[in-house]
């Protein structure tokens, strides 16, 4: 019997680039949080054997290289089950734009081959395929708000905030992630390699992390640093002496020394935390900047790119708001949707899966 399930997308609440490991992946900070915005996929296993994919957007492959075949290849094999798995994507999320819509397609298609079989993964063979698959796909896993680290394939979830009116833009442009890591790690390279040597003969090596002085150039510091950072501020704003007296949750003293907003999701973001790829992504894509800009005009509280891009969001204090700005970023001719965030409990139940 066929299932049909929602994949929903994703956007990033800050993400901290650090060193370049010696595995070729690159320390990441991040917080992941899961939107309404979605694809829809269709699970069928029928007699036979292998895996058919069937999608009518010609940027979607559907061979082996789809990351639903190989989270479904490999849930098939870890249930020992038989059958030929046939999915159907729906797409309505961008591909290549930063809201981790092939990765959510993965989560859904292993969820609901669970469904079509009647078997089921424990919780960490989910997240033990998911992260094999790729570094986006085990937040999927979890869904609301929840903490990446490592290369992002280790999470964690975190505390749950409130459902969040946004704007989502998806300018048609497609960033490559992997070229977005190379003209990084080129441009800290760079840095290194400009800054005089230090005392006592050692000479700056180690990958930099590049910030923004007020010439708007680049300059180095040890991207660890960031990364301490970005933990560091996360921790402060989750602790509980920062929480109000009255005892409503997470109310209490922003990080920033500030009184916390009424939503704690527009505090998280108002403690600083920004998207490292902005720095190597924006020059590639100046009209990504002007999307930006067009964001925080409408009345963002906060507007970021998302991952590697090209996707933009901003967050709103009103649904009225977000809808207004949605209109005008549409006049203006900036594809854009208003939406929410989803807390851990929306993103099961509307992804037909709450029985997990």
């Amino acid at each position: 019997m066929p299932v049909t399930v929602l994949s929903f997308a994703k956007i990033n609440l800050g993400l901290a680039i650090g060193p370049r490991r010696p595995d070729g992946f690159h320390d990441l900070r991040t917080v992941y949080q899961t939107i309404a915005l979605h694809d829809q996929i269709r699970i069928e296993v029928q007699r036979g054997t292998g895996i058919e994919i069937h999608c009518k957007d010609p940027r979607v492959p559907t061979d082996s290289s789809n990351t639903c075949y190989r989270t479904v290849e490999r849930t098939m094999a870890t249930l020992r089950a038989r059958g030929k798995v046939v999915i159907e994507i729906d797409k309505r999320l961008p591909v290549q734009g930063g809201l981790g819509g092939a990765s959510g397609n993965a989560v859904a298609a292993m969820l609901a081959l669970e469904l079509a079989l009647n078997k089921r993964l424990t919780g960490p063979e989910r997240l033990r395929i998911a992260a094999e698959v790729g570094s986006d796909l085990p937040l999927f896993v979890i869904g609301g708000t929840v903490l990446g680290v490592s290369h992002g394939e280790e999470v964690y979830p975190l505390p749950e905030l409130p459902s969040t009116p946004c704007v989502i833009v998806t300018p048609d442009v497609a960033v490559s992630t992997p070229k977005a890591f190379a003209d990084w790690d080129e441009q800290f390279q760079a840095a290194c390699h400009s800054e005089p040597a230090l005392s006592g003969g050692e000479s700056a090596v180690r990958a930099p992390r590049m910030t923004k002085g007020r010439t708007s150039k680049l300059t180095p510091t040890d991207p660890s640093d960031k990364i301490i950072e970005f933990g560091r501020v996360l921790s402060a704003w989750l602790s509980p002496q920062n929480k109000a007296k009255s005892g409503k949750g997470l109310s209490g003293v922003s990080a920033s020394g500030r009184g916390r907003a009424e939503n704690p999701l527009l505090d998280l973001v108002r403690t600083g935390i920004e998207n490292d790829f902005e720095q190597v992504v924006f020059p590639q894509h100046p009209e990504l900047v002007e999307v930006k800009r067009v964001l925080q005009k409408a009345g963002a509280i906060y507007a970021s790119l998302s991952g590697s891009g090209s996707a933009l969001y901003g967050l709103f204090a009103t649904p009225a708001a977000a809808q207004k700005a949605a209109a005008k970023l549409s006049k203006s001719g900036f594809p854009a949707q208003a939406t929410v965030t989803l807390t851990r409990r929306q993103y099961w139940r509307k992804f037909l899966v709450s029985d997990f």
